[in-house]
This record gives structure tokens, sequence and C-alpha cells, in this order.
């Protein structure tokens, strides 16, 4: 069993920058592949970014290559997303993810959090 919480989310204005970090509790963080989804209101959960177990491969989704940046620090239990260049179709609820196998399918995490909201204004 493993615990997320996010922390991070606001209120930020186009082009500008925020950095959502997640911690874990529970069973050894370090043998979970990290990812980060994201929901706006009336779409599905959508793949944003996720992160190999020790960190040595990522993947992001097209809309956010570039401008986000997954990482983890696995003596914290902690995964980050820092998101540059803020725009304000990347606003929504972004929820941290656990799975033992998996990358970019939502339905292959196990464990989710409770969400952040994260809301860029034009």
């Amino acid at each position: 069993q493993v615990q997320l919480v996010e922390s991070g989310g606001g209120l930020v204005q186009a082009g500008g920058s925020l950095r959502l970090s997640c911690a874990a509790s529970g069973r050894a963080f370090s043998t979970y592949v990290m990812g980060w989804f994201r929901q706006a209101p009336g779409k599905e959960r959508e793949f944003v970014a996720a992160i190999s177990r020790i960190g040595g491969s990522t993947y992001y989704a097209d809309s956010v290559k570039g401008r986000f940046t997954i990482s983890r620090d696995n003596a914290k239990n902690t995964v980050y997303l820092q998101m540059n260049s803020l725009k304000p179709e990347d606003s929504a609820v972004y929820y941290c993810a656990a799975a033992s196998y998996g990358t970019t399918t939502r339905a292959e995490y196990e464990y989710w959090g409770q969400g952040t909201q994260v809301t860029v204004s034009s």
C-alpha cells in the first residue's frame, strides 16, 4: 500500500511556473514508477509525465514536452513536476500516481493521490 499526497498547486499567470510535489509513504517508494496525470472539468484524466524507478527514464505527453520536467528523490520519497511556460489550457487538477509496472497508461497505475488544483490565468 502506498499513500500519496500532492502539494504545490495554485493560481499563476500564463507564462509563469509552478512546482508540484508528491510525498509518498508506505511500501518502498523506489519500487514504483511514478506518474503525473491531470483532469480538467468535463474531460478525461490524461497522462502528463512519468519517471522510472531510479529516474533514468522519463516520459512526457506531447502537450507538455519541453515545458514540464518530472524528477524524483528516492531518499525523500518524493516526486516533482516542474511546470514552466504555463498556458491556460494547463489548468486542471493534477494527480500523482504510482505503478508497479507501467508508464503512460492510466490503467497501469495502482495508487493515486487526492489531486492539487492548478489554475493558469490568461
